[in-house]
Order: C-alpha cells, then sequence, then structure tokens
C-alpha cells in the first residue's frame, strides 16, 4: 500500500523534463526491475546551489514518485546539502515505501549522485564524500540464488 505522498507525486509528479545545457546528469538504471532514472542538475558555478533539477525515469509508480521528491529535495540547497539526500530521506519524506519499493529511493539518491558526479568532472573539482557512480544499482553484487 502507498502513502497518500508517494500517490500524489506519481500522479502530479514534480520537475519533470529535461534541462538543456543541464551543468550535470547523472543516468542511473535497475536492471533486476528494468526502472532507469535520469536527473538533470542545474548548478550555480559560484554559489553552488542547485538552481533547478529536472527528471525522466521510466519504470513503476514508486520510481516515479522517488524522482518527483528527489527533485525537491534538492532543488534550492548546495552540493553538499544535495550529498546529504539519501535514499532513507526520500523515503521518509514520501512517508514510506513497501519493502519492495525501496530499490527505487536507492535509484533516486544514486541518480543524483551521479549527476553530481557529472558536474565535479565538467568542471575539475572534487565533490567531499562523492564515488563514481555505477551504471546499474546492483553493480558489483554477486549473483544471487533464488530459493524455490
Amino acid at each position: 500500500m502507498y502513502s497518500e505522498k508517494v500517490m500524489d507525486h506519481f500522479q502530479n509528479p514534480r520537475n519533470v523534463g529535461e534541462i538543456k545545457n543541464a551543468s550535470g546528469v547523472g543516468t542511473v538504471g535497475n536492471a533486476k526491475c528494468g526502472d532507469i532514472m535520469r536527473i538533470f542538475l542545474d548548478i550555480d558555478e559560484e554559489t553552488h546551489i542547485i538552481r533547478d533539477c529536472k527528471f525522466k525515469t521510466f519504470g513503476c509508480g514508486a520510481a516515479v514518485a522517488t524522482s518527483s521528491m528527489a527533485t525537491e529535495l534538492v532543488k534550492g540547497r548546495t552540493i553538499k546539502e544535495a550529498m546529504q539526500v539519501t535514499n532513507k530521506a526520500v523515503m521518509e519524506a514520501l512517508d514510506g515505501l513497501p519493502p519492495v519499493k525501496v530499490h527505487c529511493s536507492l535509484l533516486a539518491e544514486e541518480a543524483i549522485h551521479a549527476a553530481l558526479w557529472d558536474y565535479a568532472e565538467k568542471h575539475g573539482i572534487v565533490i567531499e564524500g562523492l564515488e563514481k557512480p555505477k551504471s546499474d544499482i546492483h553493480e558489483g553484487e554477486e549473483e544471487e540464488e533464488e530459493e524455490y
């Protein structure tokens, strides 16, 4: 069961679209469920404040809702503040997600980090605590065998 906030962000997503000549663009996916999320950032080069943030997501309702909420959480924030937006923060802002949809909030966090990584690469800067993003959030994990 989804919370009212999840349903609202799914049915009325905020910040859908793309930013032409974005400061940073991050694309991440989850091969296991097929969700793909792309976040676009417009960052003021002097203040490092995120002036605008948009997203395009191919996925389930929870993926759309977490993308929408993530853009709301980073818009108007500094890069440092955006680094503090975790999947847990996204879930809390949405009043929770069903356990099988938690990976969607992780995608949102990773998409923000991927966009920040792209920004850092373009400007030759290092963002403290930021690691090179994975294209798939399950990259590097060992194959888990399912028991029937």
